[in-house]
This record gives C-alpha cells, structure tokens and sequence, in this order.
C-alpha cells in the first residue's frame, strides 16, 4: 500500500469508526501508571473527521493531559476547530464527566448544544450537552470590551 493509499485509508476510517469505537480504542493507550485511571475520549469535528486522545499521567500530576485536551488537540493539528459530538469513556461505576478545565476547551470549540456522551467500560451511558455540563460558561463575548479597548 502506498503512502497516499495509506492516508485515504487512515481518512476513511476516521469518517466511519464510532465515536464510542475510536474512545474505546484509544483508552487503551492511555499513560495512567500512577492512578491506573484510563480514560479514552473522540470527538467528531464538524467535517465528520473523528479524533480520539486518551489521558497521560506524569509524576508531577499537575502536568498530565486529559483525554478531551489530547483529542482536542489532535483536532486543531489536524486543521479543524469546530466540535460536532463528544463521546468520553473510563472504567468506572458511573459515567464520569470530563474536569472543569476540559468542560471549558471542548466549549471553546463547540456549541452549547453539542452532545457529550459519558460512558463506562461496562456498556452504562449518559449525555449532555454542554451547555449542560458547563452552565454559565466563560466565552469570547465576555472579553468585548476588552477587545474593543484594546
């Protein structure tokens, strides 16, 4: 297979996969030695592209990535800013909700009304939007007079 056939295959299937296939897929790579806490997150841009990240602990906690910043991450390199679905999965009793900070980064890219899917490794979900997840959010028409001081 050649590199270009390569890229289309790779392209296609990010088109195809589910979201709860690609966050089940990638919560397997997770880097989690410390909490052994694996969390895997997709995320469908609004082209349809889907992008997955998982978390990555570190030693100096503070400094580890959620899974929602690293799919969001993957999104923007890849040219993309706009959020279309949300699907976050862990091994845990209740679907749990992405941090304070990730709840923000993921409304930063997509609407109040995109749909987050909370998951768990035994099958239970729940969804929200994130207008839901994130009442009151901080957004760019809070800094307006900022910008028009500036």
């Amino acid at each position: 297979m050649t590199r270009l056939s390569q890229d289309t295959a790779k392209q296609t299937e990010r088109h195809t996969m589910s979201l709860s296939d690609a966050a089940r897929a990638v919560r397997a790579n997770a880097y989690a030695p410390y909490s052994n806490f694996k969390v895997g997150a997709a995320l469908r841009a609004a082209s349809g592209a889907i992008f997955s990240g998982c978390n990555v602990e570190n030693v100096a906690y503070p400094e580890g990535t959620c899974a929602e910043a690293g799919a969001i991450a993957a999104m923007v390199a890849a040219g993309e800013t706009r959020l279309a679905e949300v699907y976050v999965i862990a091994d845990s009793p209740a679907p749990v909700p992405p941090c304070g900070g990730c709840r923000q980064k993921l409304m930063e890219f997509g609407a109040p009304d995109t749909r987050v899917t909370l998951a768990t490794t035994a099958g239970r979900e729940t969804s929200y939007t994130l207008a839901e997840l994130l009442p009151g959010a901080f957004a760019n028409a809070h800094m307006e007079t900022a910008k028009d001081s500036a």
